[in-house]
């Protein structure tokens, strides 16, 4: 038996795996419209039979965006847009997710093949952001206008409605996006976060934003969908928000209906070509990091704080995924750059797992070839 492809129940809904398809912008909406490009994009790994696949982080509000070439559902014509890709996901037996977001203060930016810069007030695509106050996420990018405190209740109401239209479309899941800089992770960290109202001060008041937006989605869909939390573990960088607070977060995120966090980390100090060392040195991005390296954060979620959490982060290979599970470190496993490159990973996992010795997760418009190929193979031995 394989843990990795054992079935997990939340609330009301059943994954098949514990295979997750972590949202992965692609920079290809128009108006934040979706495209031909998200349903080739997304329903290749529905075919590949992740267990549950997200879309990219979709904006809340226009303004909510990263880039001008990001994903929305601020409408219902956004979710028209989107709903073609969700009813194939279900098509293929697999779970379809949408991560909600709003990027705050590092929002309007150009894509980053496009140079993932900041587009500044002079640009004929730039906007105005946000966020818990004034200072900008680093040299470059724009000052933020401060958010009062009904702005901050129109971003929750705007956040309900984009959960309701979620579910309304189809999405079995939705993921609140709370990590990487952007606007909830903004308040949670006191390096962005220096306001001295109700939504600042002390650790109770920097979590108070991002815990209204989860109690009050979790009211406006129910009780039945399971709702994901993305949270930066720790920001790497001195005075920043750090592992102990994550636990004390996921304490309070579990009292307000949050059933999964999804440990990443750091991203509080901008886009990897702006990041610094607390030195204010350009940070080494050529340095490896490990297979696994954010493990540990899902771990700790998961023995100290009753919610199930999800690790991610240079997981590649299925017996590293499988020991994840398996050894309760984290309950799922989400792959991003490497189900890029792999889309039909999870097949091949179960291959290696001796998960499907017989094919029969593969779609039937598939099998016909593998069984063909394992033929050959074994003619040839």
């Amino acid at each position: 038996m394989s843990a990795l492809f054992s079935p997990l129940t939340i609330r009301g809904v059943t994954l098949p795996n514990r295979i997750v398809v972590s949202p992965l912008c692609m920079y290809s909406a128009i108006d934040g419209l979706a495209q031909p490009f998200h349903f080739a994009h997304l329903s290749t790994f529905a075919r590949g039979k992740a267990g549950l696949v997200f879309t990219e982080a979709t904006a809340i509000e226009p303004e909510g965006r990263i880039t001008p070439q990001c994903l929305g559902i601020w409408s219902d014509e956004h979710a028209a847009a989107i709903k073609p890709i969700v009813d194939f996901i279900h098509s293929m037996d697999v779970v379809p997710g949408i991560q909600l977001a709003h990027a705050g203060r590092k929002a309007s930016m150009s894509a980053p093949f496009d140079g993932g810069k900041p587009l500044l007030s002079d640009h004929p695509h730039s906007w105005q952001v946000v966020g818990p106050g004034s200072t900008p996420v680093a040299q470059g990018f724009p000052e933020p206008i401060e958010l009062s405190v009904n702005d901050i209740s129109k971003l929750v109401s705007k956040f309900v409605l984009a959960a309701k239209r979620s579910i309304d479309c189809g999405f079995q899941v939705i993921e609140l996006h709370g990590a990487h800089g952007y606007l909830m992770h903004s308040f949670l960290s006191p390096i962005s976060n220096q306001r001295t109202d109700q939504y600042g001060s002390d650790l109770a008041g920097r979590m108070r934003f991002p815990l209204e937006v989860s109690r009050a989605v979790r009211e406006s869909v129910g009780e039945n969908v399971p709702i994901f939390f993305r949270i930066s573990a720790v920001d790497s960088t001195n005075g920043g928000w750090s592992m102990d607070d994550s636990v004390a977060l996921s304490k309070e995120l579990a009292d307000a209906g949050i059933d999964v966090v999804d440990c990443s980390s750091g991203g509080i100090k901008g886009a990897p070509s702006f990041r610094v060392n607390d030195d204010g040195k350009p940070l080494n991005q050529s340095s490896a990091r490990p297979p696994g390296f954010q493990v540990p954060y899902a771990e700790r979620i998961k023995k100290e704080t009753t919610l199930k959490s999800m690790a991610v982060g240079v997981i590649i290979e299925p017996n590293q995924a499988e020991s994840i599970v398996s050894e309760g470190q984290a309950d799922l496993v989400a792959l991003g750059r490497e189900i890029m490159y792999e889309p039909f990973w999870p097949l091949h996992a179960a291959q290696a797992l001796n998960a499907d010795p017989d094919f029969s997760l593969w779609p039937p418009q598939y099998k016909w070839a593998v069984d063909r190929r394992e033929q050959i193979r074994r003619i040839n031995n």
